[in-house]
């Protein structure tokens, strides 16, 4: 037990990464914990020799990883693309992890981030007393990932300005970080990559340049492909998160995850499960990533303002909330939807009701 809110992914999972490490006795590229196959039997999952489970982190296909873990073996640096909710940053993590022991190496990537948060930035304090020195020098995470010879990950890059997007093209083509300021170039060691993040779906996107594009193998995760996967991935992520949480998974979860991602494929789809209905689709992604926020949510109200029982009542709210991003399309879109569909169902009449009230 820790009172940390979340481990690093290479602490959480530490006896699965150390089982496969033990046996893991093959040829490794450069600087790395594990060979390529075992990484992806981290990722995918499966049972070491000596009978230890090792938890799936990734539902779909395994091609899709054996090829992002491809790419990093080789100097090419992996661009992970994918609408909002496909396990980028989970994958993208992971990766790391298995990797190279470290998964903190991470530059979050937003509309205000610079130049010095990419490169390098400066201890001003020694910096006016000594002028420009290596003393002065404060590493980034990919500063401290090129030294290292590891990977490093940054997450969303498109939300990082196009101008501040080109400061690693020196770096993906090179393997180098000049550094004018002190007449010196830091050169990348054996195992030095990049890891990064992005979708196009989302509002402030800044679109890459051709020229860094070229210099990224792009693999793109999809949305679950059935609804089973995707039950299986939001039941697996509410455990692991409610366990972490102090918060009770009562047993008619999974029951309650299927109606919530039904509810979700079918607005995010356009149509009913059957095929019969055409439906209107709401401004948001409605994700599997956005089904977990809204089972955890529930299980919270539940916990703490009834009796732990998870139901329509705990999660109307959430779903109304995760659906309803634009207060006059969205809610427009779920009206209809309430009442050409929901309303015919004998099993969601709870949800009916109750969406209603809230709505």
């Amino acid at each position: 037990m820790t009172d940390l809110l979340r481990l690093p992914v290479e602490q959480k999972y530490e006896a699965e990464l150390a089982a496969l490490r033990d046996e893991d006795t093959g040829k490794k590229p450069y600087n790395w914990q594990l060979t390529p196959q075992a990484v992806v039997t981290y990722l995918m999952g499966g049972t070491t020799q000596s009978g230890v489970e090792i938890s799936p982190k990734y539902v779909g296909h395994r091609r899709i990883i054996e090829t992002a873990v491809a790419t990093l073996a080789t100097d090419r640096a992996l661009l992970l693309l994918g609408v909002p909710g496909t396990a980028k940053s989970w994958v993208s993590e992971h990766l790391a992890a298995a990797i190279s022991g470290d998964s903190t190496r991470v530059i979050q990537c937003t509309a205000g981030t610079d130049e010095n948060q990419i490169r390098y930035g400066w201890n001003y304090a020694q910096l006016l007393a000594k002028g420009p020195s290596k003393e002065a020098l404060v590493p980034t995470p990919l500063y401290r990932a090129m030294e290292a010879g590891s990977l490093c990950r940054l997450e969303e890059l498109t939300r990082m300005g196009s101008d501040v997007q080109d400061t690693l093209i020196t770096i993906l083509s090179e393997k180098m970080l000049p550094i004018p300021e002190i007449n010196d170039t830091l050169y990348a060691q054996r195992g030095f990559n990049i890891i990064a993040t992005a979708n196009n779906r989302d509002k402030g996107v800044n679109e890459l340049s051709s020229a860094l594009k070229r210099r990224f193998n792009v693999v793109v995760l999809p949305l679950p492909d059935s609804m089973n996967d995707e039950i299986s991935i939001v039941a697996r992520r509410v455990t692991e998160m409610g366990a972490g949480l102090d918060l009770a998974v009562p047993r008619n979860v999974e029951s309650e995850i299927e109606k919530v991602v039904t509810i979700f494929r079918e607005l995010r789809g356009g149509e009913t499960l059957d095929g019969k209905t055409v439906l209107k689709t709401p401004t948001g992604n409605l994700s599997t990533a956005e089904a977990i926020a809204v089972m955890i949510g529930g299980l919270s109200q539940s916990s703490w303002f009834s009796n732990g029982e998870i139901n329509a009542d705990a999660l109307s709210s959430n779903i109304i909330g995760a659906i309803v991003k634009d207060p006059v399309q969205d809610k427009a879109v779920l009206e209809e939807y309430l009442e050409t569909v929901l309303k015919k169902r004998e099993a969601f009449a709870e949800y009916y009701h109750t969406m209603n009230e809230v709505l």
